[in-house]
């Protein structure tokens, strides 16, 4: 894959990813907020289920950001596109689907 391709999937996929974020953020907020507020509540933790849940993307998304971070290094150190197991060629169509993707599909579906 050329490079400037790697640099507008991963691009693009960062801006995706910090959306997501930002409105996970702000939905989690709002969690929080409803937690607090008094009221009847048929299941009062209802509220605490939808921050624990919303915790947990947040975490997700920001370790998709760290798999990011990782596949810029490698575009910069010219081993995008490699397995960081093998050193095999990842396929393109795998990397337009994942652009972070760091091993072949075939490695990552070893048990």
């Amino acid at each position: 894959m050329e490079d400037k391709r790697a640099r507008e999937l991963l691009q693009a996929e960062r801006t995706r990813v910090q959306a997501l974020l930002a409105d996970t953020a702000k939905s989690g907020r709002a969690d929080r907020t409803a937690e607090n507020e008094p009221g009847d509540w048929e299941d009062r933790a209802e509220p605490l289920t939808a921050e624990g849940t919303n915790d947990a993307v947040v975490a997700g998304l920001q370790a998709r950001l760290e798999a990011l971070d990782r596949a810029e290094e490698r575009l910069a150190a010219g081993t995008y596109g490699l397995s960081v197991l093998s050193g095999r060629p990842i396929p393109d169509d795998r990397l337009e689907a994942d652009p972070a993707a760091e091993l072949t599909i075939d490695e990552a579906n070893r048990p």
